[in-house]
This record gives structure tokens, C-alpha cells and sequence, in this order.
């Protein structure tokens, strides 16, 4: 079946104009002026702009803290609803398992016929053994061509050593890997934690006391200098202040391939919503924790200024009345409450109303950030992009509506949104997924089970120059 979108303003990395988009089936076949399709299902996208579908490179649907586990890919419609067409999670290696087989095993039973959106993962490396290092470039042929390391988390199943993270920048590189970092001094916050603990300060605000920015550019430089040692191109995930930015941006300028991305929630919240009242400061605690204005601002202008070339969620939804109370009581501290921030529906609702409403990205810097660059880094060949040729993930935005965000009409599955009272200028109000409607007048229709499994190719855009 095909379906016509006209007179809408499409938006693509390089720019914008008012077009047709033409679907045969699930991929866009032309791009254009005063395109005619006999028998094809019209829509009038006056007034509106026309986006591809976002790609949110940052999911974690797995992910465990000290017992506790997240919502997982039956809360994926939460990411149609707000535009997002193509997830990729984080799975961590499970001990005993190799990478790959990890991997297989969990899209099998957690996300296989499950998801509502396309799919696909990134390998957490958790048990760096001869072997593991040596399967690294298998995961290029099995098209999961990402691996991320946590330098941080110490005493955590998942902590990588440098070592293992130069073994696998090393071993990468041959095949087109493309390794992550979370760039956190594991030891600095060990030592600090432990300090405050021990003087009583255990609230959710001290979360960001034990881990100040300094903790974020050491990491990031250390890991900088890894890469350069291995020859490698090296992906920094969630930079969140100004001092790792400018390590970002020292090793670009020295010709290395260092590249990196922050989230929507660095971009509108601070280190002051982690002392709100009543615990509910638990909300906020997330790693690398919230950092203040003027980190906000050096991001914004990161972002617009492309030396990070995406903005992801970080999504992990974890409830505020059950998991985030992990922190709560005699013996407890912040150290103990699950780290996450729910907010896979809300990206494209906070970059547009806080970045492109208040004149800090452009819409085309906007559809670079949460599509194209993030579909580029990750060797999704047909995502991120409307042109001939590619997925039909495509969505109509309506610019004029006004909202409100809160939990209450959220699909993440989880009791709170850190982003309860902003206000929303436009949304997502029809999304189409490889040409079928999933979303419309802002609601979901899809089902579940829509998603498909996308293999990825190796040597993404960090490998170019």
C-alpha cells in the first residue's frame, strides 16, 4: 500500500522546505515536490513539519541495580508516542556467557515480538576475560557493531579496568567495533562516598557531591588516552559538564576520533532537584549526576556547535514509591537508591520546546541530533533519514500544541516523570513506523510486537573522519 504525505515542511539534517514524501509498502521511494501516487492514502501535513523518526541510542530496558531491574520492551510504545522509531538497548554480558550469545538470548525473551518499535543492542562487556576480548569482532558479524565499558561502579559485576578497556579498543578497531565509555572515576567516588557516608550526609543531594565534575573529566580524559594508545575511535556516553566536554573537544582538535553525546535531562534539570523535599530528590538520581546552570549552558552550546553529535535519553525507569525508596531509612544512603532517570517518551518534547522554542538548536541541528548522527553512529544504514530509499519511519509534528508533562499521561510504566510541570510546545502527533501508523492525534495504536530486530553494520561514523 502506499501513502502520501504532502504539503508538509520536512526537516532533515541539512536543512528544510515544504515537500511530499511518498511510501511504497515500508520505505520512502521519493522525495518531492507535487508527488502523485494513484490510489495512495493522502495526508495533509499543512501547517506541520515532517521529521524522520527519532533514534535513541541509550536505552536500558535490562538494566539491575543492587536487585532491582528496570521496565522493559513492553514499555517501548512510550518511545512511538513520543517519536522515537528505533531503540537500541544496553545489555550487560551475563557471567558464563559469552557476547554475542547474551544478546541473542535476551532479545529472544524480552524483546522479540514484544517491542513496539524497531530494535537493536549494544553489548556491556562484564567479564573481560582472553576469550570475551577475542570475541569482540564477532559482534560486528552478528550486527550488534557497539560495545560499551562502565569505568565507573566499583565493586559492580559490570566495572571495567583500564585494561580491559584498552584490550577492547585494541580488539575493536579490527572489525569495526565501535567501543563506549561511561566516563566515571571509579575509585573518587568509592573514597568520597564513603567520606560522606560516614559524616552522616546521605540524602539524594549528596549523590552529586560524591561525584562532581572532576570525577567525570578525569574519566573522560583517561579514557581519551586509551584510545590514542589503542589507535582507536572512542564513544563517550552521557557527558554532562563542562570540564569533560573540553576533553572531548582538546582530543578532536589533536585529530583523534573522539566523539560523544548528552542526555535531555542534563540539558533542563540541576544538581538543586536532587535536595527537593520529601525524598523526592531520589527522582533525580542518575550518573553522572545533575550539574548546574552553567553546565547546561556549555552543553546546549556542545550540542549546537556539534561537538557532541546526539542527545539520548538514558532512559531507565525505575518507580519512585518502591526502587528510588531503596536509599530510605536506618543504614541506608544515596549510594543504595537505584541510579535512572525515566525519559524515553519526552526527548523530542524537551529538545523541541527547550532547545528549538528558545532559540538554542535549529529544527535541522534538532532531527541531527535525536535521528541522523545517532542512526550514523550505529551503522543503521536505513533509519534516521528521510530519503528514498530508506525506512519509512517518519513523523508529523504539530507545532501549535501546548501541554504539560506529566507521569500521569506517560507510557514509561513508572510512577513519576523527572520532567513533572514543564511545559510542552508541540508533539509527535502522527508517527509512521516502516509505513505503518503507530501513533496518531498523539496517542498510540500500534501493537505489540510491531518492532523488528535491526542488524547494524560495523565501522560507523566514529571511524570516519
Amino acid at each position: 500500500m502506499s501513502l502520501l504525505i504532502k504539503n508538509g515542511i520536512v526537516v532533515t539534517a541539512e536543512g528544510e522546505g515544504k515537500a511530499d514524501i511518498l511510501v511504497d509498502g515500508e520505505s520512502i521511494v521519493a522525495v518531492g515536490a507535487d508527488l502523485k501516487a494513484d490510489g495512495a492514502e493522502v495526508i495533509d501535513a499543512e501547517g506541520k513539519y515532517v521529521l524522520p523518526g527519532g533514534v535513541d541510542q541509550h536505552v536500558h530496558f535490562s538494566f539491575t541495580y543492587k536487585g532491582s531491574k528496570t521496565r522493559g520492551f513492553e514499555t517501548s510504545n512510550a518511545a512511538a508516542v513520543g517519536g522515537t522509531t528505533t531503540l537500541i538497548e544496553f545489555v550487560n554480558q551475563e557471567k558464563g556467557k559469552g557476547l554475542v550469545e547474551t544478546i541473542e538470548d535476551y532479545r529472544k525473551t524480552d524483546a522479540d515480538n514484544i517491542a513496539m518499535v524497531d530494535y537493536t543492542f549494544h553489548s556491556v562487556m562484564t567479564d573481560p576475560r582472553p576469550e570475551v576480548i577475542d570475541e569482540i569482532p564477532k559482534l560486528a558479524d552478528a550486527g550488534y557493531p557497539t560495545m560499551k565499558l562502565f569505568m565507573a561502579y566499583k565493586g559492580q559485576f559490570f566495572h571495567a579496568d583500564d585494561d580491559a578497556i584498552l584490550q577492547a579498543l585494541q580488539k575493536g578497531k579490527e572489525s569495526g567495533v565501535t567501543i563506549m565509555v561511561h566516563a566515571e572515576n571509579a575509585d573518587m567516588i568509592d573514597v568520597a562516598t564513603k567520606q560522606l557516608v560516614a559524616e552522616g550526609k546521605v540524602g539524594p543531594y549528596y549523590h552529586a557531591v560524591s561525584r562532581p565534575p572532576v570525577v567525570e573529566a578525569e574519566a573522560t580524559r583517561r579514557a581519551i588516552y586509551l584510545a590514542e594508545m589503542a589507535d582507536a575511535p572512542l564513544y563517550i556516553v552521557h557527558v554532562t559538564c563542562k570540564e569533560a566536554l573540553e576533553e572531548v573537544k582538546a582530543a578532536y582538535n589533536r585529530g583523534q576520533k573522539i566523539f560523544g553525546e548528552t542526555c535531555a535531562h542534563y540539558l533542563v534539570l540541576d544538581e538543586s532537584d536532587l535536595a527537593r523535599p520529601n525524598y523526592e530528590g531520589a527522582k533525580y538520581v542518575c550518573s553522572p549526576a545533575l550539574r548546574t546552570e552553567e553546565h547546561r549552558e556549555a552543553l546546549w552550546e556542545a550540542v549546537d556547535r556539534k561537538w557532541l553529535n546526539a542527545i539520548s535519553s538514558d532512559h531507565c525507569g525505575f518507580d519512585f514509591a518502591e526502587q528510588k525508596h531503596m536509599g530510605y531509612g536506618e543504614g541506608k544512603s544515596f549510594a543504595d537508591i537505584p541510579n535512572g532517570a525515566p525519559s524515553l517518551q519526552n526527548r523530542l518534547n524537551i529538545l523541541w520546546t527547550y532547545g528549538v522554542e528558545k532559540g538554542k538548536i535549529s529544527r535541522s541541528r534538532l532531527v541531527d541530533l535525536y535521528a541522523t548522527s545517532p542512526a550514523k553512529v550505529n551503522g543503521l544504514e536505513k533509519k534516521g533519514q528521510l530519503k528514498a530509499g530508506f525506512d519509512a519511519d517518519i513523523v508529523i509534528f504539530d507545532p501549535n500544541y501546548k501541554g504539560i508533562i506529566s507521569a500521569k499521561t506517560n507510557l514509561e510504566g513508572v510512577d513519576y516523570s523527572p520532567f513533572e510541570g514543564f511545559e510542552q510546545i508541540g508533539r509527535p502527533e502522527s508517527v509512521f513506523l516502516r509505513g505503518k501508523k503507530i501513533v496518531d492525534n498523539g496517542n498510540y495504536i500500534g501493537s505489540k510486537g510491531d518492532g523488528q530486530l535491526i542488524h547494524a553494520k560495523p565501522f560507523g561514523s566514529s571511524y570516519q573522519w
